[in-house]
């Protein structure tokens, strides 16, 4: 093995055409929804947070206009200086970024067998899918099988 330099990990002497990767997803798209911080037990939600607004700036000022007029939370607002105020929002309240909150949706997750390795799959090798675990795990226990034997014969 030799350092790569490029993706900041070591490369293998051998090309990716001679390896096989095994890998378990769970894409975004089939496999996550939206949730609420509740359901995602963000440390906001639980805790409570502060957002401190300077409106001394445009952005302040436009900060401060937006979590005045939010119906959705309920904050204590707390003067700090002439121009700097903090919003202390207690455990309960809805976090900032609760647009970014996914939670699983219980599918399985995509069992997949790759050609190549993380530096692509220069022979086009198609993607299999497992259906189950333990197709997966003897796929990948066959294939250890053979490395095996082909180190045993040297």
């Amino acid at each position: 093995m030799q350092w790569d330099k490029v993706h900041n990990r070591l490369s293998p002497i051998a090309g990716p055409e001679h390896f096989k990767s095994y890998s378990w997803r769970a894409p975004l798209v089939s496999h996550w929804r939206r949730g609420t911080c509740e359901e995602y037990e963000c440390a906001g939600y639980l805790n409570g947070f502060v957002t401190t607004v300077d409106v001394g700036t445009d952005l302040g000022r436009r900060q401060y206009h937006y979590l005045t007029h939010d119906k959705t939370r309920s904050p204590s607002i707390q003067r700090v200086s002439a121009t700097l105020y903090k919003f202390v929002y207690a455990p309960g309240n809805r976090c900032m970024s609760y647009a970014d909150h996914r939670v699983p949706i219980g599918k399985p997750p995509l069992l997949l067998v790759l050609g190549g390795d993380w530096r692509g799959n220069p022979r086009n090798i198609p993607v299999m899918v497992h259906r189950t675990a333990e197709d997966w795990v003897e796929d990948f226990a066959l294939h250890q099988d053979k490395v095996a034997e082909i180190v045993r014969r040297g």
